[in-house]
């Protein structure tokens, strides 16, 4: 399936949390998005591979995702080799994204890091003629989407641009909700992690509104772009 958006994250749930609505928003809009996770996340401290691959097909329905898959990396184990090289250029090259997103470079988990790296090599080797990948037996065709974005996870950078999620905000977080053993749930009785505190959730939809506010939005998610990007004001000069 050739798909306009392909986000690339270490972990399931990484997704939703970064950029669920901008998601959502796409998916509305008649996008077809995909999501392929790296690992299963099975070293997570609350629930396990099987739970989450759960989790992540209700929250792809929620999001009205159009595919999504799992390369199923090691998890804590996600840093630069030829083999998971390679392996992310065969789903690029396959599925022939206009846009793909990756976490931002520099975060709190050290998968997040190593998944970035790993797109950013993927993003541009795809395009490369002499690499060679193979996909059912056929030699795939060398392809290089449009344009690589960053999404925020931890830790946070001065944004390139702010999708306006105000109409998806709720979407998001009905996402984020359906990984029910990562997030607060009072009747889980797993030990509390960073990401299981009410606050967390708390801190999430500040963040967004925070986004929101700084461009006139109730809510907004933060992307990064190392290219600069063509503004376009036939949309800000657009007469009401």
């Amino acid at each position: 399936m050739n798909l306009d958006v392909l986000i690339f994250a270490a972990h399931p749930d990484d997704a939703e949390l970064s950029m669920g609505g901008t998601i959502a928003k796409l998916a509305i809009l008649g996008y077809k998005v995909g999501i392929i996770d790296l690992t299963k996340g099975e070293l997570g401290t609350r629930g396990s591979a099987e739970t989450r691959k759960l989790e992540a097909e209700k929250a792809s329905q929620i999001l009205s995702v159009s595919y999504r898959d799992n390369l199923g990396l090691k998890d804590g184990s996600i840093k630069f080799n030829e083999d998971y090289l390679k392996k992310i250029i065969v789903k690029i090259r396959k599925h022939k994204p206009k846009l793909v997103f990756a976490p931002y470079f520099n975060d709190r988990h050290p998968d997040h890091i190593g998944a970035s790296q790993l797109v950013k090599e993927a993003f541009f080797f795809s395009g490369l003629q002499k690499i060679e990948t193979e996909e059912n037996d056929r030699i795939q065709i060398p392809y290089r989407p449009h344009k690589l974005f960053y999404y925020m996870q931890t830790y946070e950078f001065t944004p390139s641009f702010i999708y306006d999620i105000s109409e998806t905000f709720e979407t998001k977080m009905k996402a984020v909700l359906a990984y029910d053993t990562q997030f607060h749930n009072p009747e889980s009785r797993e030990p509390e992690t960073f990401i299981s505190q009410p606050i967390f959730l708390q801190f999430l939809e500040a963040r967004a509104k925070y986004f929101g506010f700084k461009i006139g939005k109730n809510y907004g998610e933060a992307f990064f772009s190392e290219e600069e990007i063509e503004l376009d004001f036939s949309n800000l000069l657009k007469k009401s």
